[in-house]
């Protein structure tokens, strides 16, 4: 009596293409993990941020409020310049496009705070109400690096956060003070914490 035989076939192929997904996952999951630590903002150009903030600090100690006003705006523009070239220069070493979608998400997430800034900082200035614009830039810049910073390495939220605690300060003290919270926010927090940054996350 005849037996059935079973067809003769490659039993190593579900093995194969079990290795092949595995792999898959596993790029999948190292390409994520990079792309979660991915810093928006490079260290050393946080840290030349915080040293330029500190020379207009200086220039602006005694000047009067249209002057010093005029002073930390060209200093902003300084800053982003500077910063958008750090990070391009960044992203080259990295091998990676300038606006990848970390970055994107970044700047789309820091961008809102920054206009709500920019017209609070013109409706100030209208008003002439001088000594709000300090806090004013602290607690919207802070938001705005905490809100980017969810999609960017740890420190970066913390940075913000340090960068809203100085703006709710600036709203409680005298006018008087304003240069030296703005000196030790946008000087010294960016100092510090670009030097972290670059130090733990690399440039």
């Amino acid at each position: 009596m005849a037996t059935v035989q079973p067809i003769p076939g490659d039993r190593r192929e579900p093995l194969s293409l079990q290795v092949h997904a595995m792999d898959n996952l596993q790029y999948i999951r190292e390409t994520m993990e990079r792309a979660a630590s991915f810093t928006a903002v490079p260290g050393w150009g946080v840290l030349g941020i915080g040293l330029s903030a500190l020379v207009a600090a200086a220039i602006a100690w005694r000047l009067g409020r249209e002057q010093w006003l005029l002073t930390w705006l060209a200093e902003g523009a300084f800053a982003m310049c500077l910063g958008a070239l750090a990070m391009k220069r960044k992203a080259d070493a990295a091998g990676v496009p300038a606006l990848s979608p970390p970055a994107r998400r970044f700047v789309l997430s820091f961008a809102p705070p920054f206009l709500a800034g920019a017209l609070l900082t013109l409706s100030a200035y209208r008003a002439g109400d001088f000594n709000e614009i300090p806090g004013i830039w602290l607690l919207l810049y802070g938001a705005g690096v905490v809100t980017g910073g969810a999609f960017s390495v740890r420190v970066i939220p913390v940075m913000g956060l340090s960068f809203m605690l100085t703006g709710a300060i600036a709203l409680c003290t005298p006018p008087a003070w304003s240069t030296a919270l703005l000196a030790a926010a946008f000087g010294g927090l960016h100092v510090v914490f670009g030097f972290v940054i670059a130090r733990k996350y690399g440039g």
